[in-house]
């Protein structure tokens, strides 16, 4: 089954953490997908088992809807509670759950755990 573009998107922003290197190219994603330009508030949920790990949400309807991705992601994994960061034995059986807050109303897309646990 394959991820959408925003979903890759935030999975990527957390993996960047954890191999503590730069991988997505802003640029190529901005030329190859325009829509990630759009002004959007965004926030991120993380769930593991249905639990509440993390969450993030940006209001700056001055970045993008890329910019905005990348910072809800990573924060929502790594900061949002900080006792609790999202450890790396735990990041396969995350749930991702992205909300856009659009002009139209509220879309909702969720990623299902790359694992899921037992």
């Amino acid at each position: 089954m394959s991820r959408s573009v925003l979903l890759q998107l935030a999975r990527d922003s957390i993996e960047e953490v954890f191999h503590a290197q730069r991988s997505i190219d802003k640029n190529a994603l901005l030329q190859e997908h325009p829509l990630l330009n759009e002004k959007i508030s965004t926030t991120i949920n993380l769930f593991i088992n249905k639990e509440l790990k993390g969450s993030f949400t940006s209001n700056n309807v001055q970045n993008s809807l890329l910019s905005n991705i990348i910072l809800c992601a990573k924060k929502a994994a790594f900061e949002s509670k900080p006792t609790q960061t999202l450890k790396t034995s735990e990041y396969p059986h995350c749930d991702i759950e992205l909300l856009l807050d659009t002009p139209d109303g509220q879309l909702s897309e969720i990623d299902p755990a790359i694992l899921q646990l037992r």
